[in-house]
């Protein structure tokens, strides 16, 4: 019987769709919109600050919703991840984009913060962001260049997904096997090969989902 894993699909896809879509629409809509509707920085960053506030829970949600049914569909296909050739190396680099994207977004999230303080009218805000002082225009600099190193990550993690979902199709899993059982690494022996052996032969025992 076919196991599907529509659930950790949908979550995995559904929050990289909205992690991804949401940041591009943030570095061109809403940082655009700030800049055309402020008269000076101070009040740009305001308007803009605002808006990443408000979006960041639901970012937040988004990219915890893709992680976890990443690591379901992971787990659900350990076995071509490990017997499919190149469908390890696409998963390596799938996640390595994944950790820099998080890493990006964790660190435009606390310099955006710096930013939000900074500019804030509130005498709270500026008290706070007195202990931390920053160059403001240093800062909108480097924010700027966060937000859009973001979308450009996702962006290539969503490539990698569509990759993932040709090499789901039974024609490449077999390719992908024999290629694997072919290679000089398993040819000299390993308990892989029997596996992948098998797998050539009979296909994948009851999966048909993406890694």
């Amino acid at each position: 019987m076919t196991e599907r894993n529509t659930a950790l699909r949908s979550l995995h896809d559904i929050g990289l769709a909205a992690w991804f879509g949401g940041s591009l629409m943030g570095a061109i809509g809403l940082n655009g919109a700030a800049d055309r509707a402020a008269d000076d920085e101070m009040s740009t960053a305001r308007i803009a600050s605002a808006g990443w506030a408000a979006w960041t829970p639901v970012n937040a949600a988004a990219i915890g919703a893709h992680l976890v049914g990443g690591a379901g569909l992971l787990g659900a296909n350990s076995a071509r991840v490990a017997y499919q050739q190149g469908v390890g190396a696409s998963t390596v680099a799938k996640l390595v984009l994944t950790g820099a994207a998080l890493a990006a977004t964790a660190y435009a999230r606390v310099v955006g913060k710096k930013v939000e303080l900074a500019s804030s009218l509130d005498p709270t805000d500026a008290e706070r962001a007195a202990e931390h002082p920053i160059k403001f225009g240093q800062a909108q600099r480097q924010l700027v260049l966060l937000q859009w190193a973001v979308p450009a990550l996702t962006a290539g993690v969503l490539v990698l997904n569509a990759l993932h979902g040709e090499q789901q199709r039974p024609e490449q899993q077999r390719l992908g096997m024999m290629r694997r059982a072919a290679s000089p690494l398993v040819t000299a022996g390993g308990t892989g090969l029997a596996a992948v052996r098998r797998v050539r032969e009979h296909g994948l025992p009851g999966r048909h989902c993406e890694a």
